[in-house]
């Protein structure tokens, strides 16, 4: 089996937990891991488990004026996924309706805070007509610009784990 996973990321963060998921999947399929901006417009018919992951920016996925604030709050050090994110690139990709999905996001640490980009991308992604391989997942940074919380990249490479092992059966990963 093969899994592609594409994620946007301004800090490193949500870069470092797709690495970890991409580990995790990697123990029984190969895998491919591209930031958003250069992930394909359409996606290969060869793939089979997409997982898209991308930081929750005002209570969803980034638009174009998070990125921008994302880039001020940088001080000049850059940001990761600049001109692109993950809710542009599932306005126009292409996928095939097999794909089995799942998505991510990373998140401030604070309990009861609304919104997910995870939550926002599933949602597309099953419009696209895409297959729910598992809920939506958060990941936990400490602050805007990270880090992670301890533990949290371990919690990504388990989880990926849990994504490959179920891939032919969507639904059943918690």
């Amino acid at each position: 089996m093969r899994a592609l996973v594409v994620f946007e990321s301004m800090f490193g963060d949500t870069k470092d937990v797709s690495e970890a998921v991409a580990r995790g999947l990697a123990e029984e399929m190969q895998v491919q891991t591209l930031e958003v901006g250069t992930a394909p417009g359409v996606v290969d018919p060869d793939v089979d488990v997409l997982i898209v992951g991308g930081p929750t920016h005002a209570f969803g996925m980034s638009r174009p004026g998070t990125r921008e604030d994302s880039v001020k709050q940088a001080d000049g050090a850059g940001v990761l996924s600049e001109k692109l994110g993950i809710r542009e690139w599932l306005a126009g990709v292409q996928l095939s309706p097999q794909l089995q999905v799942a998505a991510f996001d990373t998140r401030v640490y604070k309990p009861h805070l609304p919104g997910s980009a995870a939550h926002a991308a599933e949602r597309r992604l099953r419009r696209l007509g895409c297959t729910v391989l598992a809920p939506a997942r958060s990941f936990y940074v400490a602050g805007t610009k990270g880090p992670l919380v301890e533990g949290e990249l371990d919690r990504a490479a388990r989880w990926g784990r849990q994504l490959s092992g179920h891939a032919a059966r969507p639904g059943v990963v918690s």
